[in-house]
């Protein structure tokens, strides 16, 4: 057959931020922004980042360099629209040619939203696809943006989206705005992360790596009718997969040292490495029902992206092992389950165990009715039903899914473990 009559898609695309590494190498930001031939530059950020002393550590090399620097240090957590839209307002008559996003996932996210309008005019909403706004084609890429994340869990380094969030509609909508330009890794900055915070943007990072790994591969996706119509999320490929799986690898050795030693710079090293990882593969192969679900639990109970992530992994695992047995097998191993001697769906089943063994050994909640979140049984079926309307998500998910089927995880997830 013809590869022009074959009815599902032959090709793939993968697409990352240029990305530096390594000890200290924040000190090194002023030449990065001059390289980019920046002057007059905008550092967005939040408070606690200022109160520590964090921005210092890049401003003053900034300065060196005779960089003019603006700070806006207003990012919320789970960051809305208006605090995003306040600081486009308060900084649109000023021309700034470059951009510094210093923190973590809410400050990236945030950064790339303020730089896309601060570049091209207009409002937030102008872009914003339906049913949040009016989904203006974006004109092109914005003005130089460097990304210097200070966790290590979302991955927002390299990713071409952001997350809004609605608190009235209590929904959480994304904005495919474009990539930082740079992103600049440098474990010295995590260190400072306390336990609570490096557990919850560590499973983050291992959700991503793990629907990155098992969402239905690019050739089983419908071909589109012309190169613009294939998604931005592609579906799982050879080198989406290479990226998860070390990811995954990394998280097992490193996520439990992190959290209990944080001034261990080989386990800071091995999260933050891993956490971009994770980031280029889902940006790339995509994230499918973790996510899905996620998103009305934390616009309704307002609860941190990461945890709600990990306390729904485990049933979404569960239900997705007869699509890909083998691929949770391997998540298995390499979150360091022993399967020998064990059939495929028994070595696929460890990952489960896994995951609620690592989750809670780092303070995970137990499960959906648990604090933070306190869901009740008869939340359960409204949840399901808006998370059934998130179809750009549920897509990939490599079994097919009915609402009914999304009762089941969500009640699955009200209790991974008996809390003791």
């Amino acid at each position: 057959m013809p590869i022009s009559e074959l009815p599902t898609d032959t090709a793939w695309q993968f697409a990352m931020s240029n990305i530096k590494f390594g000890l200290g190498v924040a000190s090194e930001i002023g030449y990065d922004l001059k390289k980019l031939g920046i002057e007059n530059c905008l550092i967005v950020t939040d408070s606690v980042m200022v109160k520590i002393g964090l921005v210092d550590k890049i401003v003053q090399p900034i300065k060196e360099q005779n960089i003019s620097v603006t700070i806006w240090d207003k990012v919320e957590p789970e960051p809305s629209l208006k605090s995003m839209q306040d600081c486009i307002d308060e900084f649109k008559d000023i021309n700034f040619d470059g951009f510094v996003a210093f923190g973590g996932g809410s400050v990236i996210d945030s950064a790339k939203v303020i730089a896309l309008v601060l570049t091209h005019g207009g409002k937030i909403l102008d872009y914003m696809p339906a049913p949040f706004g009016d989904g203006k084609k974006i004109p092109g890429p914005f003005k130089p943006l460097i990304a210097v994340p200070t966790t290590s869990g979302t991955g927002s380094e390299t990713s071409p989206s952001s997350v809004i969030t609605f608190p009235e509609k209590l929904v959480k909508g994304a904005l495919f705005c474009g990539r930082p330009t740079l992103g600049i890794l440098d474990p010295l900055l995590t260190v400072t992360m306390p336990p609570s915070v490096t557990a919850a943007t560590g499973m983050d990072a291992l959700v991503h790596a793990i629907e990155a790994y098992f969402v239905r591969p690019y050739t089983t996706r419908p071909k589109p009718t012309t190169p613009p119509e294939r998604p931005v999320f592609t579906g799982s490929t050879e080198l989406t997969d290479i990226f998860a799986e070390k990811a995954i690898e990394l998280i097992g050795k490193y996520l439990r040292l992190a959290v209990n030693n944080g001034n261990n710079l080989e386990a800071r090293s091995g999260m933050l490495l891993a956490s971009f990882l994770a980031g280029a593969a889902f940006t790339n192969a995509g994230v499918c029902t973790v996510h899905a679900m996620a998103y009305p639990v934390g616009g309704q109970w307002h609860t941190p992206h990461g945890i709600t992530n990990a306390v729904i992994l485990p049933a979404v695992v569960e239900f997705n092992i007869p699509g890909a047995p083998e691929r949770f097998a391997h998540i298995a191993q390499l979150l360091g389950e022993n399967v020998q001697g064990l059939s495929v769906i028994e070595a696929a089943q460890k990952s489960v165990n896994a995951i609620i063994q690592l989750s809670k050994d780092i303070g995970m909640p137990y499960g959906l009715e648990a604090p933070p979140f306190n869901v009740k049984e008869e939340d359960i079926a409204r949840s399901a039903a808006d998370t059934f309307k998130i179809q750009r998500l549920l897509y990939l998910n490599p079994v097919p899914i009915t609402e009914n089927d999304l009762n089941k995880m969500f009640r699955r997830a009200m209790r991974n473990w008996t809390p003791t």
